[in-house]
């Protein structure tokens, strides 16, 4: 579990942890090595979400280093004067936090190793410099220790992703928006007039009851946190007290609103506008608007931009008239997330992605031609070799092997300028010479 004490690393990293009771102090006990288990919490989004949550946690223990962490503040933490106090933990723990960098090295060579062979098999050509910043958040070039230099990477990689995090999934959303809309465009395509007026009709019909919801409350408004006091937790109205809801929906008890507890309060507005029963309602659509409140309460209310929100600063908002008198709150449906230029450029990138895909379709599809040619050739100069070496080795047969019937004349059976042997009568005739 986390504790309060990392509180000002949590802020860095702004990670989205369970918590401790404020109560308890851990920092006049040091756990034996046995104790040391990696943190259950919830996925910050990263891809080395595990490594980062298990190096804070194992770093919280180590006295020394919790004691720093209460007296540093978050701008010294991201320049990363806390990552010095390393060369002064305890020795299990940094045994431990050596052991962590191993496996994650090992991690992420395997997955690149991995990422490498499928890209090979699909010719597509290596991104190193994609697959290197993978290895960012720690030094590479020694894959053994876990040194001062590990912890500042980390915390500032862990800074810097997790500010980018909302943007991509603001950017991926909108991709995929596009890409619906772009498919529903292309199949109106395929059908004929009568179907294609249809499908129009029926489109339009679904946003229009999809825009027929109740009014949305201003997102952290008094009118709705109002309405999740007596709707979820079923008290009166007018009895609203900001502090008491405050401590209520801190539901982990750490003096915080952190990025879910704040996102849970939404739920009863979205209900408003979601239902995954109907057909017109997206729940990746909803996700989204989820995400646009929280943001919108963070900007307003989150005054350090630690992307957690205190007692204090909650205390503080309730009090302005923007949440007393709020504004109305636009949901996705009266506020698109792409423009008509926007759709008009992605569709012609899919254009071109698809050309790109045909030509190195035709490329393939050549080479694969030109490689069975030749192997076509090569088969056939390994059938022509294979004759030959057949027929030498007939033509070697026949010159070594000696007929049985064949025999050779002996010169008592020649006469002198005569080449034909004499018949035998003749030849008990001839004068034996001594």
């Amino acid at each position: 579990m986390w504790g309060p004490s990392h509180c000002c690393l949590i802020l860095c990293l702004w990670a989205c942890l369970d918590a401790l009771p404020v109560a308890v102090d851990k920092t006049k006990v040091s756990p034996p090595v046995e104790e040391l288990e990696p943190p259950k919490s919830q996925d910050t989004g990263l891809h080395y979400d595990r490594y980062l949550k298990e190096v804070i946690d194992f770093l919280e223990k180590d006295p020394h280093f919790r004691e720093k962490l209460h007296n540093t503040d978050m701008e010294d933490i991201k320049l990363g004067k806390l990552a010095k106090e390393l060369d002064f933990v305890s020795h299990h723990v940094r045994t431990k936090l050596d052991e962590l960098k191993r496996q994650e090295v090992n991690r992420l060579r395997t997955l690149i190793k991995a990422k490498q062979d499928m890209d090979g098999d699909k010719g597509m050509t290596v991104d190193h410099q994609a697959l290197l910043k993978q290895f960012e958040h720690l030094n590479n070039m020694n894959p053994h220790t876990f040194e001062v230099d590990d912890l500042d990477r980390l915390i500032k990689s862990a800074t810097n992703d997790l500010e980018n995090f909302d943007k991509e999934r603001h950017e991926e959303f909108k991709n995929y928006e596009m890409m619906k809309e772009h498919e529903r465009r292309e199949h109106l395509k395929t059908l004929d007039e009568e179907m294609r007026i249809k499908e129009e009709q029926h489109y339009e019909e679904m946003k229009k009851k999809h825009a027929d919801h109740p009014k949305i409350n201003h997102p952290g408004s008094q009118d709705q946190l109002k309405e999740v006091w007596e709707e979820s937790d079923g008290l009166d109205p007018n009895e609203f007290d900001p502090k008491t809801f405050f401590k209520l929906h801190d539901s982990n008890g750490d003096g915080y609103f952190d990025e879910q507890e704040l996102e849970a309060l939404f739920t009863k507005e979205l209900e408003k506008i979601y239902d995954p029963t109907r057909e017109e309602d997206d729940m990746l659509e909803m996700e989204e608007d989820r995400l646009r409140m929280r943001e919108h309460v963070m900007n307003e209310i989150d005054t350090n931009k630690d992307r957690l929100v205190s007692l204090g600063e909650f205390i503080t908002a309730t009090d302005k008239k923007e949440f007393l008198e709020p504004d109305g709150w636009e949901t996705l449906d009266q506020n698109p997330v792409y423009t008509e230029e926007e759709m008009r450029q992605f569709e012609e990138h899919l254009v071109r992605e698809e050309q790109d895909l045909n030509l190195k379709t035709n490329d393939l599809q050549k080479q694969r031609e030109e490689l069975e040619k030749q192997q076509e050739q090569l088969n056939a100069n390994k059938m022509e070799l294979q004759r030959a070496v057949e027929h030498m080795e007939r033509l070697k047969t026949q010159k070594t092997e000696i007929p049985g019937e064949a025999k050779v004349p002996s010169a008592v059976e020649m006469l002198p300028g005569d080449s034909q042997p004499l018949s035998q009568g003749h030849q008990q005739d001839l004068p034996a010479h001594f």
